[in-house]
């Protein structure tokens, strides 16, 4: 039996949606946006815990195993959900589209540098 797809027959024929890409993005969204529900609730919990706590009971609970992988869990979904949300804004408001391809790859180039920088400080504060 067929799987349903939300993508019109020509689309289907051809292998694209009528954006070319338009429903893998929406269904991107979505996925990292159910996982930062999560994700954050547990970080908002996890940091009020560790209220008035100094750097040392910072360390220890950050090197935790299920603490660091949900910590670079919710680095990776936030800075790909922020990526991909920008994209939407760029592409429908910067004209023409070679200036708007020059923003989209700044764009990512700083949200990838961002999230390299943050998923290493948290792998070098837990591995002290």
């Amino acid at each position: 039996m067929a799987t349903p797809s939300l993508r019109s027959q020509l689309g289907r024929v051809r292998g694209l949606g009528s954006a070319r890409s338009g429903t893998h993005h929406w269904l991107t969204q979505r996925v990292t946006s159910i996982a930062l529900l999560p994700l954050t609730i547990w970080l908002v919990f996890s940091l009020a815990s560790l209220a008035g706590a100094g750097f040392s009971e910072a360390q220890v609970w950050v090197a935790r195993p299920f603490n660091v992988v949900l910590l670079l869990a919710f680095l990776g979904a936030g800075f790909h959900h922020t990526s991909g949300g920008l994209q939407v804004v760029i592409e429908d408001y910067v004209k023409p589209d070679s200036r708007r391809m020059i923003v989209m790859l700044l764009m990512k180039g700083v949200c990838a540098l961002l999230w390299l920088m943050a998923s290493l400080a948290v792998l070098r504060v837990a591995l002290r």
